[in-house]
């Protein structure tokens, strides 16, 4: 297993932050313009209707928005509405892929604080992919700051 942690103070409220971060138009403005991700019509909230350790759905990580590169097959084991979302998944690349995403308020606005925590199914690959996926999780962040302030 390998992970990481990576936090950013925004100035904009946990509520209005919350609301970008379990929205399909939120995830991919995070990702966006080198990945997008696929959700069912009508999602509007990534987190509705969850159930602790059910998948909620297969999304597809498309590069560049059109080439199918990854799935995530979406499953909760928490969610604590406006606060936090913990995501423990598979993925074609992962046989444990965890997402962890806290908003805390503060006397500004909010923290964000995203926990990640994987397992490859090639273990050799585990250097490449956490340099990977700190890259691309330093950019959302980029992305959060410069939309949040």
């Amino acid at each position: 297993m390998a992970e990481f942690e990576i936090a950013s103070e925004l100035s904009a409220s946990s509520a209005r932050v919350w609301a970008h971060a379990v929205s399909p138009q939120g995830v991919n403005a995070e990702f966006a313009p080198w990945l997008a991700m696929t959700f069912p019509a009508g999602v509007r909230d990534i987190t509705d209707g969850w159930s602790p350790g059910e998948r909620r759905f297969r999304s597809w990580l498309l590069a560049f928005g059109v080439l199918p590169v990854e799935y995530d097959d979406l499953v909760f084991v928490a969610v604590d509405r406006g606060r936090r979302f913990h995501e423990c998944s598979t993925m074609f690349s992962q046989k444990t892929w965890e997402h962890e995403r806290i908003i805390e308020a503060t006397e500004d606005g909010c923290r964000v604080i995203d926990r990640i925590r994987f397992e490859p199914r090639v273990p050799l690959l585990i250097g490449l992919q956490a340099a990977l996926f700190r890259t691309v999780f330093r950019d959302r962040h980029r992305k959060l700051r410069r939309l949040f302030g």
